[in-house]
C-alpha cells in the first residue's frame, strides 16, 4: 500500500511539471522597461562611511514577459557605488526576469575612499540597462567629505551608573594637554570623545563635530572644553547622518557631558549650535567641589529627545542663548547651583512624543555619587529679559526641599505659569500671553508681530555684548525679552 501511494505521488508530480508551459520572454524592441527615476542623488557622505540605501525601481508596463539583458554599474567593480537587484548584490547583472505588469527592486549605497581634499568632493557613476536592444540610464551622483575620525575604545571610566562599560578615546591626555580642533575638515566621533584632567579642548569657529550613533563628548573632572564660534562661523555639534531626513531627526547621539572644570579653567561656549542629540549640554559636578563657572553665550540648543540643558550642582551663566524643543525639560537645573541666565529664549513645542515636563525645571536635590545620599544643596537663580514658554498651559516646574537658602528670581520675562504671582519671585514679568513666535514647527523663534515679549525687557540688564541680539541686531533703548529683537519688516 505505501509503494502504491508513493507511485502516485510521483506520477502526479511528473504529470504536473511535464504539463507546465514554458515561460515566454518578449524580444520585441518596442518592449522596454520603465524606471522611477533617472537620477539617485546622495548628500554628502563621508570617507569610509557607507551612505543610507536608495531604492530605484524597475517596472515592466507591458503585457509580456522581459528579460533584462544586462544591468551594471559603468565603472564596474571600481565604482564607490554598490547595487543590490532582486536581493542579489553584485556590480553587473544579466537575464534578470521581469514578469508582465510586475516590478524589480534595486537597492543602491555608495562608500567613497577618502583623498586628500578638504572640501567636499563629487562622486558620480552611471548605472546602464539594456533590455531588447533598448538602453537606459540612471545618474549616481555624491559628494565625498574627509573628515577626522575619533574613534573610541573599551575604557576604564564608569558611566552615570557606575558601570565601565563606555568606549572612549582620549583626545588629551599627558602629553598633549592642549588640543586645538579647526574647521579644515569636521570631526567625526564614534562612542566617546573624552577630555582628560588638566587637559584643555579648544574648538575652533567653523568647527563642524558630528556624533555616529550613541556618541558623545565628555570633559572629565578637571578637563576643560572651549568653543571658540562666530555669529558667521559658529560652532556645530550634530549627528553624523547628512541626508536630508534626518535633519530635524532629535537623538541621533548621545551628548557633552562636563564635569567640574579646574580652577581658572572654566566651560567656555561661544556661537555653537547644538542639535539633535539626546541631552544637548549635561553639566554636573560630580567628583570634585571645584565651582569654576560654565558659560554660555550665542548659542543654540535643540531638539533633544531627552533635555537641552541639564545642570546639576554647578555655576552657570548663559545669555543670548535658545534653547527649545525636547522630549523632557529643556533646562533643568538640579541639585542647587548658582544660575543666571539673561536674554535667553526657552521655548518646548515638542511633538515627538507626549510631553509631560515643563520647559523649565528647579531643584535642590543632590545625590552624591559616592555615598549614594541626597542632600539639600543653596540654589540661587535669575532670569532675567527672557521668555519661558510652550506648547503646556504652565511651563515653569520646582521641586524644593524647603530651605531658607533657595532663591529664584524672574525679572522682566514672559512666562506660560499657572503659579501664584509672588512680588518676591517675579519683577515686571509678563504671563500667559503669546510670545507670537515666527515658526515653532520649524525651530525658528524670532519675534513676530504683536509679540508680547517686544519691549517688556529692562535696558539695565542689556548693556555690554547684550546690547546686540544673537543676530547681531542692537537692542536700543527699548529691548524685547528673548534671545532675538523684534525687527519691523522693511
Amino acid at each position: 500500500m505505501r509503494k502504491l501511494l508513493l507511485f502516485i505521488i510521483l506520477s502526479t508530480t511528473i504529470l504536473a511539471v511535464s504539463c507546465r508551459k514554458e515561460l515566454k520572454y518578449s524580444n520585441d524592441s518596442s518592449k522596454n522597461i520603465s524606471l522611477s527615476t533617472d537620477t539617485i542623488a546622495f548628500d554628502t557622505v563621508f570617507t569610509s562611511i557607507g551612505s543610507s540605501t536608495r531604492v530605484l525601481m524597475i517596472y515592466n508596463e507591458n503585457s509580456e514577459n522581459l528579460k533584462i539583458n544586462s544591468i551594471r554599474l559603468e565603472k564596474g567593480s571600481s565604482s564607490p557605488y554598490s547595487i543590490n537587484v532582486d536581493g542579489q548584490p553584485g556590480t553587473s547583472f544579466s537575464g534578470k526576469e521581469i514578469y508582465a505588469n510586475d516590478s524589480l527592486y534595486v537597492f543602491i549605497k555608495v562608500t567613497i575612499n577618502p583623498n586628500d581634499d578638504n572640501s567636499p568632493f563629487f562622486v558620480e557613476d552611471r548605472l546602464i540597462f539594456n533590455t531588447n536592444g533598448n538602453e537606459k540610464v540612471v545618474n549616481l551622483t555624491a559628494y565625498g567629505q574627509n573628515a577626522h575620525y575619533i574613534i573610541g575604545r573599551k575604557g576604564i571610566f564608569p558611566d552615570q551608573n557606575g558601570h565601565y562599560t563606555n568606549y572612549y578615546v582620549a583626545i588629551t591626555d599627558s602629553v598633549n594637554k592642549d588640543v586645538h580642533w579647526t574647521a579644515e575638515k569636521p570631526y567625526v566621533i564614534y562612542n566617546v570623545a573624552l577630555i582628560d584632567s588638566d587637559g584643555t579642548l579648544t574648538i575652533e569657529h567653523g568647527t563642524h563635530v558630528y556624533f555616529h550613533g550613541g556618541a558623545g563628548l565628555w570633559a572629565w573632572s578637571e578637563g576643560q572644553l572651549i568653543v571658540n564660534g562666530t555669529a558667521e562661523n559658529p560652532v556645530v555639534f550634530q549627528g553624523d547622518r547628512l541626508e536630508s531626513f534626518y535633519a530635524d531627526q532629535p537623538g541621533q547621539w548621545d551628548r557633552i557631558w562636563l564635569m567640574e572644570a579646574r580652577e581658572g579653567h572654566g566651560h567656555i561656549i561661544n556661537h555653537a549650535i547644538i542639535r539633535n542629540g539626546f541631552i544637548g549640554l549635561q553639566i554636573q559636578r560630580m567628583l570634585k567641589d571645584n565651582m569654576e563657572p560654565t558659560y554660555i553665550t550665542n548659542t543654540i540648543i535643540e531638539n533633544h529627545t531627552g533635555m537641552g540643558v541639564y545642570a546639576n550642582c554647578y555655576t552657570i551663566g548663559m545669555s543670548n542663548f535658545i534653547v527649545n524643543n525636547c522630549g523632557n525639560y529643556c533646562v533643568a537645573l538640579t541639585g542647587g547651583g548658582d544660575y543666571l541666565f539673561t536674554h535667553g529664549t526657552i521655548a518646548n513645542y515638542w511633538t515627538g512624543s507626549t510631553r509631560k515636563a515643563e520647559a523649565l525645571f528647579f531643584n535642590n536635590l543632590y545625590t552624591n555619587p559616592t555615598d549614594g545620599l541626597t542632600y539639600a544643596v543653596p540654589f540661587e537663580c535669575d532670569i532675567i529679559n527672557s521668555i519661558v514658554y510652550g506648547s503646556k498651559n504652565n511651563e515653569f516646574g520646582t521641586d524644593f526641599y524647603p530651605v531658607s537658602d533657595t532663591l529664584y528670581k524672574f525679572k522682566n520675562c514672559l512666562i506660560s505659569s499657572q503659579r501664584p504671582k509672588l512680588d518676591q519671585l517675579y519683577e515686571s514679568c509678563v504671563f500667559n500671553k503669546a510670545p507670537n513666535f515666527k515658526n515653532t514647527a520649524e525651530f525658528d523663534f524670532h519675534l513676530d508681530t504683536l509679540s508680547s515679549a517686544v519691549g517688556i525687557a529692562n535696558p539695565c540688564y542689556s548693556i555690554g555684548d547684550l546690547q546686540y541680539d544673537l543676530d547681531g541686531v542692537a537692542r536700543g533703548g527699548r529691548p524685547d525679552a528673548g534671545a532675538y529683537q523684534y525687527v519691523i519688516p522693511e
